[in-house]
């Protein structure tokens, strides 16, 4: 049986990453540690900007330690040309995070995301 981690993975890269909008997905946390389809799979506009969407999103992760356990949900912040979404893991420091364009269909991704982070929960738990 694949491990929780592997079986992360393939629901980020079948599930999301297939996605013509989302141009990167991972499970992570503060630092960005956590689990990443490998980032040359990434698309190139994000790699140009990833250094201050890295330092951006640490800053974001300490909102999402401090308010998760009050049920915090979903955060979403705009970085020029782009949307980083935040799909909470409950009662964590952890969260899905998909980075697409600012003029992306924000009602499909965050159904796509949705699913996404049920399944991610249903691995963890072991479901």
């Amino acid at each position: 049986m694949p491990s929780k981690e592997d079986q992360i993975l393939k629901v980020l890269t079948e599930d999301l990453q297939r996605l013509e909008d989302i141009h990167a997905c991972m499970v992570a946390r503060k630092n960005l540690e956590g689990i990443a389809p490998i980032t040359e799979e990434f698309k190139k506009e994000v790699m140009e900007i990833w250094e201050i969407l890295k330092k951006t999103m640490d800053d974001f992760f300490d909102v999402i330690a401090h308010y998760s356990e009050f049920g915090l949900d979903k955060v979403y912040f705009e970085l020029g040309k782009f949307d980083v979404m935040f799909f909470i893991l409950p009662g964590t420091d952890t969260a899905l995070v998909a980075i697409v364009p600012a003029l992306a269909n924000r009602g499909l991704l965050e159904v796509e995301m949705e699913n996404a982070r049920r399944k991610i929960i249903s691995i963890i738990e072991g479901k």
